[in-house]
């Protein structure tokens, strides 16, 4: 009798032969000049909205009747991409029909009118979804599909993070990780990686320019920073909660009580006029990165920031406007970081820093992605605390985020 072979646990594809890698690499440029020109493109106009919305207030009246045609156009023309990420998280699992290409124009144009208007929305979800759009595309310009097809939507993911916020690294881990809960996708860790890097660099090329943000110093750790540590990361958990919580609800009620989505985004948009009124600023409309840079130095920074952030992005992405969490989440953990750290006796830009990574991560369910991504952002001095905090707070705050189609490792 002959011997059989012992059998073996197959490496992932990329492993198999050195052609495999070449057309990794090959895929993975491809995808990554994609997603760094789509952008490239965003960034650009998404500035010149925001600079013509500062510069005209008054344009923010005119939010309710911006949500009343783009809900008209998706309700329209875009019933088959109205799940933004967490359709690509769904197609990734269960390699549904192909991405259409009209998702990445379409969610592009949507979201720089949200900002054009005053919605308070983010960017990582439009990024996100153009990167994925355009590497299905290209996949079945190629006409290749398969297993192949779940690693290259995961680069299209990481392109699109990587570029849109300039941390390559954090972006191909987000491409690897935010797909199921406690679990890294290894075997796209090559495509994903050659994708964010090479769209950040794409992105950088085209001349578009990131947010700089303050180096905090360095603060070596102690038992006594360790409990503080652990203090913040639980009032952390409860604001990311409050979010999360809040902006379900949100949709959950606008889609029961308002069926019809451009009515539902008018409503919306009424709304965040009559709290822009109320408040009297305009602090929490558009992205809000003045406001989160100041929170690394401002001691007088009021400390209700952050809940009111809360509020005007729940209201926003509840009633279905387009954009994405993170911006709107990074303004809500370093104003409340801010806040900690004045109670807590912190230095003030280490709190922010710490916060404004901790609060995505738990949300997005990304810890790795984040403590990485606050490196690339904020410097090495604040790995240590980032990675410990940004775990706590993904622990604490348990397995509910922001993308409902997140799978349970």
């Amino acid at each position: 009798m002959n011997p059989q072979t012992p059998k073996t646990n197959p490496l992932p594809t990329w492993h198999a032969a050195p052609m495999r890698v070449t057309a990794w690499l090959a895929l993975g440029v491809l995808v990554g000049v994609l997603a760094g020109a789509a952008s490239a493109l965003f960034l650009f106009a998404l500035q010149r909205a925001t600079d013509f919305r500062t510069a005209h207030e008054p344009i923010v009246y005119g939010l309710p009747i911006a949500g009343l045609l783009v809900g008209w156009i998706y309700e329209r023309f875009g019933r088959s991409i109205a799940g933004g990420a967490n359709l690509i998280i769904d197609t990734i699992h269960d390699e549904g029909p192909c991405l259409p290409l009209r998702m990445a124009p379409m969610v592009l144009v949507g979201t720089v009118l949200t900002h054009l208007f005053g919605g308070s929305a983010g960017r990582e979800g439009t990024a996100v979804q153009m990167g994925a759009s355009l590497a299905d595309g290209a996949l079945r310009l190629l006409k290749l599909s398969g297993a192949l097809r779940r690693q290259v939507l995961a680069a299209g993911v990481a392109g699109g993070f990587g570029s849109v916020f300039g941390t390559p690294v954090a972006g191909a881990l987000f491409g690897l990780e935010f797909v199921v809960q406690g679990r890294i996708e290894y075997a796209a860790l090559l495509p994903a990686l050659t994708a964010a890097v090479i769209g950040d660099l794409t992105t950088r090329a085209l001349g578009i320019a990131h947010s700089v943000y303050p180096v905090p110093g360095a603060l070596a750790l102690s038992p006594l920073l360790l409990f503080k540590w652990l203090v913040f990361a639980l009032a952390l958990s409860l604001g990311t909660r409050a979010f999360v919580e809040l902006t379900h609800f949100l949709k959950a009620q606008g889609a029961l009580r308002i069926p019809r989505l451009p009515l539902r985004m008018f409503t919306g948009g009424i709304t965040v006029v009559v709290l822009w009124r109320l408040v009297g600023t305009s602090d929490y409309l558009g992205l809000g990165v003045p406001t989160i840079l100041r929170a690394f130095s401002d001691d007088h920074l009021p400390v209700y920031a952050f809940a009111l952030k809360i509020v005007f992005t729940a209201v926003t992405l509840g009633a279905g406007f387009l954009g994405g969490e993170v911006t709107p989440l990074f303004f809500v953990g370093a104003a409340l970081g801010n806040v900690l750290a004045r109670a807590l006796g912190l230095p003030l830009a280490m709190g922010a820093g710490v916060g404004l990574a901790a609060v995505f991560a738990a949300a997005a369910k990304t810890p790795l992605a984040l403590s990485v991504m606050a490196v690339e952002l904020l410097g090495a001095s604040l790995f240590p605390h980032a990675a410990i905090v940004c775990t706590l707070c993904y622990l604490m705050t348990g397995r509910r985020g922001i993308y409902s189609a997140q799978r349970q490792s």
